[in-house]
C-alpha cells in the first residue's frame, strides 16, 4: 500500500510564488534557459539550470555549476524568499487550463514504494539524464521537482482536498501560459491522519512524469543508506511528489517528424504504407475566389485522429488520414498502443528508424503546440509528420500494472508542474 508523509515544506514568501516558480528544468536548452532567467531573475530556473549563472565557457556539468545551485537555493532560504514551515505538512496544487481544474496532494512518497513497485513506472530513464538530477539533488540537499504521480479516482481522498480548500490559499496567480496555479497548506493534525490512512489503502500509484527525478531521487537516497549507520528513517528515505486523481489528468497527443523517407518517393512511401494502412486523403470543401470566378473546391486540412487506431499524416503539403489494419492491431498492454503499431510496422520497416530513443532522423513535438508546428517542420525539411491520438490513462495504468514498458515519447501532460513552489529538504 501507498506511503505518503507530510514533509516541513520549504515555500516562496508570501507574494514571490508568481516570480520564482519556473517551467521543468528539461523544457529549455541552455541558451532558452538563461533568456528566460534574464527575464525573471527570481525564477527557480537559475536553481535548476544553474549554469545560466556563468558563461557558456563553463560546462553545463562542471561542479562548479551544482555548488552554484545549492548556494542561490539556500541563500534565498536565508534571506527570506523562501520559508521553511515548522512542522511537517501536506499541500495542496491546483492548476487550471482551460476550465478544467486538477488538484494534486503535495507529499513525499517513499523510496522503498518505488523499488517495490507500489510506486508503478512505465518508461525507461537513461543513466546520462539521471546523473545530472543525481549531483543536483545531492548538492542542493534537497529535490526541487516534484514527481508527478496518479492514482485511481478516490472520494475519499477528493473530499479531504475539498475540505482543505475551503482555507485562504496560499499562493494564487496565472502564469505567462495562462494557466492559474493555487496552493494551499495542509497543517490540521486530523486531515493529515485521514489523508495518510487513505492512501494507505491505495495499493498503487504511478508515475505519470518525472521518471528521470524519480530515479534519480532514488539512487541519492540509496546511496545515503550505504554511507549511514542506523536503520531510522530518514527525509531522503522519500521523494516530492504531486499526486492526482486520474479522471482530472488530461494526456495529450506526443508526435512524430521524420526527416525524411529513408529513400522513398512520396509514392512508394504511400505505396508500401497502404500494406499497413487505410489512406484517406483528408479534405474538406472551401470556397475560393480567383479572377472573380467563385467555386467550390476540395482541400486538403489538418487532420487529428479522434480514436484509437488512428494516425493523422503530412506530406507533401497534404494531410492524410491512417487507419490500421485490423491484423496490425492487438489488445497487448504494449503491442496495442499506437505508438508501438506504428514505431513497429511503419518507423522501423519503412522509414528505417530502428532506435526512436537514439536516431537523429526523428524528433517528438508535444500536442500543445499544435498540428501546426508539424506542418512547419516538414514544409521546411521534407519528410512526413505523424499526429497520433492521446494515450488514455487508461492505458498507461495497463502497461504499469503488467510491468511493461511503453515506448518513448508515448504521453504528454499538460500544464507542467511549475518547479519552486515546493521544495524538500533532506536533512
Amino acid at each position: 500500500m501507498a506511503q505518503m508523509k507530510p514533509f516541513r515544506g520549504i515555500c516562496p514568501a508570501e507574494g514571490l510564488a508568481a516570480q520564482i516558480a519556473a517551467l521543468p528544468y528539461d523544457v529549455y536548452d541552455r541558451a532558452e534557459a538563461k533568456k528566460e532567467v534574464a527575464h525573471k531573475p527570481l525564477s527557480f530556473l537559475r536553481i535548476d539550470r544553474a549554469e545560466t549563472q556563468f558563461g557558456d565557457d563553463v560546462d553545463t556539468y562542471a561542479p562548479e555549476v551544482y555548488q552554484k545551485a545549492h548556494d542561490l537555493l539556500w541563500q534565498m532560504v536565508a534571506d527570506g524568499s523562501f520559508q521553511k514551515d515548522e512542522e511537517p505538512c501536506y499541500y495542496i496544487y491546483e492548476l487550471t487550463m482551460d476550465s478544467r481544474v486538477q488538484t494534486g496532494l503535495v507529499a513525499c512518497a517513499s523510496v522503498d514504494d518505488y523499488v517495490s513497485g507500489v510506486v508503478a513506472k512505465h518508461e525507461n530513464t537513461r543513466a546520462d539524464k539521471e546523473e545530472d538530477r543525481i549531483r543536483h539533488v545531492d548538492a542542493c540537499d534537497a529535490q526541487t521537482g516534484p514527481i508527478f504521480l496518479a492514482y485511481r479516482r478516490n472520494e475519499n481522498v477528493r473530499g479531504c482536498l475539498e475540505q482543505a480548500k475551503q482555507e485562504p490559499p496560499m499562493f494564487d496567480f496565472v502564469s505567462d501560459d495562462g494557466i492559474r496555479h493555487r496552493g494551499w497548506r495542509i497543517a490540521s493534525k486530523e486531515l493529515i491522519g485521514r489523508l495518510t490512512g487513505e492512501f494507505e489503502k491505495i495499493p498503487r500509484v504511478y508515475i505519470a512524469d518525472g521518471h528521470h527525478r524519480a530515479a534519480s531521487a532514488v539512487k541519492v537516497s540509496l546511496n545515503r543508506r550505504k554511507m549511514a549507520a542506523g536503520s531510522e528513517r530518514r527525509e531522503s528515505d522519500y521523494f516530492l511528489s504531486v499526486l492526482f486523481s486520474d479522471d482530472e489528468l488530461h494526456i495529450m497527443d506526443y508526435n512524430r517528424v521524420v526527416a525524411d523517407l529513408n529513400g522513398n518517393t512520396p509514392q512508394e512511401f504511400l505505396e508500401k504504407l497502404a500494406s499497413v494502412c487505410d489512406i484517406r486523403e483528408n479534405t474538406v470543401l472551401a470556397h475560393t475566389c480567383e479572377g472573380g470566378v467563385c467555386r467550390m473546391e476540395q482541400m486538403t486540412a489538418p487532420c487529428r485522429p479522434e480514436k484509437k487506431g488512428c494516425v493523422g499524416m503530412y506530406l507533401e503539403g497534404r494531410w492524410y488520414e491512417l487507419t490500421f489494419k485490423e491484423e496490425f492491431c492487438s489488445n497487448h498492454p504494449v503491442d496495442g498502443l499506437d505508438v508501438a503499431i506504428l514505431q513497429r510496422e511503419v518507423l522501423a520497416p519503412i522509414l528505417g528508424i530502428g532506435d526512436p530513443k537514439t536516431d537523429q532522423r526523428i524528433s517528438f513535438v508535444g500536442g500543445i503546440r499544435g498540428l501546426q508546428e508539424l506542418e512547419k517542420r516538414v514544409n521546411s525539411c521534407g519528410g512526413v509528420a505523424f499526429a497520433m491520438y492521446p494515450t488514455s490513462m487508461s492505458e498507461l495504468f495497463a502497461v504499469a500494472d503488467a510491468h511493461l514498458l511503453m515506448p518513448p515519447k508515448s504521453t504528454w501532460f499538460e500544464p507542467k508542474l511549475r518547479s519552486g513552489l515546493f521544495i524538500h529538504a533532506l536533512s
